[in-house]
């Protein structure tokens, strides 16, 4: 079983975050992620999560999305965002998204980005789960229910 904190840090979890479309939500992820890791270029980051998303959605439906990318960097790297607002994010439920989870993963960690994917799809399946995360105000209670909702399921 994978760390979440070794992916995810609060410095790259943000709650209530302003922003108008899937494309201003990834920015914003690229930026937080590149200025909390010196291995990773928001430019860069942004255009391959942007190369992702154009071949399909990453969006999972109920207000998720888990946008990844492979990319030139030390290990994998998370950011998590509540946005203020749904974006439209071609869910196939057809719904808003305002969960996102980031994923930037180095491209020789297949199988532990598989397994990162997995394991944040089931959390984010459970209705409570995704309750839980939309009523955090602050960074750090967001950070902190995630962190207690991962660790609550590897158990």
């Amino acid at each position: 079983m994978f760390d979440i904190t070794r992916i995810l840090d609060p410095t790259t979890t943000c709650a209530d975050v302003d922003a108008q479309s899937r494309k201003r939500a990834i920015e914003i992820a690229s930026d937080l992620l590149a200025d909390r890791h010196p291995d990773l270029s928001a430019r860069s980051l942004f255009d391959e999560l942007m190369n992702r998303e154009r071949l399909g959605s990453t969006a999972l439906g109920e207000g998720v999305a888990i946008p990844h990318c492979r990319t030139e960097c030390e290990r994998i790297h998370g950011a998590l965002l509540h946005l203020a607002r749904p974006v439209d994010y071609d869910a196939p439920d057809g719904g808003g998204v305002d969960l996102l989870f980031v994923l930037v993963v180095p491209p020789d960690e297949s199988n532990t980005h598989l397994e990162v994917l997995a394991a944040l799809a089931r959390l984010f399946q459970d209705a409570d789960n995704r309750a839980a995360l939309r009523h955090q105000k602050s960074d750090r209670d967001l950070y902190d229910k995630l962190v207690g909702l991962v660790s609550s399921q590897a158990a």
